[in-house]
């Protein structure tokens, strides 16, 4: 996961006394070190102890963020202070960086209130947030209203802000690619190119079968596919598979891997059935796996929209992502349901895994021909789980998210599946419904529903449900 870069501007104010802007510039740039994040900051000798203030001090601080502008992430504002609230608007506005932004506000101790060590942060907060808002530019709140820029609390926001920056900054300029077309059962999984086009996510779409056409004249020894089997190999159990569908697996995954590089792709998702099993003799499922766990996460059913959640997932958390059917209720409680899918999960979510045939299909095009799954249990761990959808009728991205918790409930099953305990989960499954989303759900081992919502809905605009 790359570092993360803040621009951090430290608002001062005359009225008070200027060490503590001194004191909360050494304080911020210390904390973002040691919770390893880079800062870009005015050097103390540029302005008063490196602090925001005049209009000039925030022409030099938009200078120097422009200057930067490749590099930095997100902006968080620190007051020490109440802080100039223009100062701190016209470094942002003059800057011109689009980026999200962080207001922070230092508390007041009780038995410091007089004016040598009065602060009134959490005031001057509140006309800080104000100009950003006149000026049309959005902000993120710390969870409380002022905390100590060196306390565990504040770690916790910070930290929440980079996974932000990560989801705004990853997804611009996006590309996913789309390998066939759609199985023909599954309207559900319908996309609109054109809207996600218009939200900066191109999609680069193959024939299946100029695919399988590439593959068949791969020669068995080729580098690629000899170094394939190998890494297939090694990621998982395989000695229930026949030496021959490991080959076919092999020389797919070479060629999709070579694709996937040649076209800049952030991830893939894949026609997986039927055809590739009644004319090639596999399903890619362990393929998608592998390509999950490296990153570059891999969805069924051509279901972009559903790779789209998994992406921002692995954004937020930097981390693996899964995709799953919402498949079955459990034992009677409203809040628990079991998430499944073939698989294609990636390795870190299970406990145990090896290589499989497909059961579900194996019955219509026979076993032989569907070796390649990844199965087994979900370990228990915090979730986040995330849907996209683009709603065509409105013109817009929408979303859910939300968290959950995968359990260690009894369950006996195949694929790759794991029990999820959600509150009120009966409410979002009539949300699910009542808006029309997919059956799919993406879901990362991880808590980051609400760095998702701000990124998506706050700086992106889309229109974002969050379950709580």
């Amino acid at each position: 996961m790359a570092k993360v870069t803040f621009g951090v501007i430290v608002g001062n104010r005359g009225f008070f006394p200027d060490a503590l802007a001194k004191e909360g510039r050494r304080d911020i740039m210390a904390v973002l070190k040691k919770n390893g994040y880079d800062g870009v900051a005015l050097p103390m000798t540029e302005t008063k102890f490196g602090a925001v203030e005049t209009f000039e001090d925030a022409k030099k601080c938009a200078a120097l963020f422009a200057s930067k502008a490749d590099k930095i992430d997100g902006i968080v504002v620190t007051l020490p202070n109440f802080g100039d609230e223009r100062g701190v608007a016209e470094a942002v506005k003059r800057s011109g960086l689009n980026v999200p932004i962080l207001i922070q506000a230092e508390e007041d101790a009780v038995a410091r209130m007089a004016m040598g060590g009065r602060r009134d942060s959490f005031c001057g907060k509140i006309s800080v947030c104000n100009n950003l808002r006149q000026a049309g530019i959005p902000f993120t709140l710390t969870t409380s209203h002022t905390v100590k820029v060196v306390s565990e609390a504040f770690k916790n926001d910070l930290d929440r802000f980079a996974a932000v920056c990560r989801v705004v900054k990853g997804l611009k300029n996006v590309r996913f690619g789309a390998i066939g077309s759609r199985p023909a059962a599954f309207n559900t999984v319908r996309y609109s190119e054109k809207i996600l086009e218009l939200a900066g996510i191109a999609i680069e779409p193959v024939d299946l079968y100029e695919v399988l056409a590439k593959v068949d004249r791969l020669a068995d020894k080729a580098p690629a596919v000899r170094a394939k089997l190998n890494a297939i190999r090694k990621y998982t159990n395989v000695e229930a598979i026949p030496p021959e569908s490991l080959l076919k697996m092999a020389k797919f995954g070479a060629v999709i891997d070579a694709w996937v590089k040649e076209n800049e792709l952030a991830g893939t998702a894949i026609q997986c059935w039927t055809a590739l099993e009644q004319y090639f003799g596999i399903v890619p499922c362990a393929l998608m796996s592998m390509m999950s766990e490296s990153m570059l996460p891999s969805a069924c059913e051509v279901d972009i929209t559903g790779l789209l959640a998994m992406y921002v997932l692995q954004l937020a958390s930097g981390s693996p992502s899964a995709l799953l059917d919402w498949n079955n209720n459990f034992e009677g409680d409203p809040n628990k349901c079991v998430l499944f899918h073939c698989s294609n999960l990636p390795k870190s979510f299970f406990q145990a895994d090896k290589m499989d045939f497909q059961e579900i299909i194996a019955g219509s095009v026979g076993k032989d021909n569907t070796y390649g799954t990844i199965v087994g249990r979900i370990k228990p761990s915090p979730a986040t789980f995330c849907r996209a959808s683009t709603d065509d009728t409105e013109g817009l991205l929408r979303v859910y998210v939300g968290q959950g918790t995968f359990t260690n409930d009894k369950l006996d099953t195949f694929g790759g599946y794991g029990v999820m305990k959600i509150d009120n989960l009966q409410m979002l499954l009539n949300y699910i419904c009542q808006m029309g989303f997919e059956h799919h759900v993406a879901v990362n081992l991880c808590a980051r529903a609400e760095a998702v919502a701000e990124a998506l809905g706050n700086y992106l605009g889309w229109d974002v449900y969050r379950h709580v």
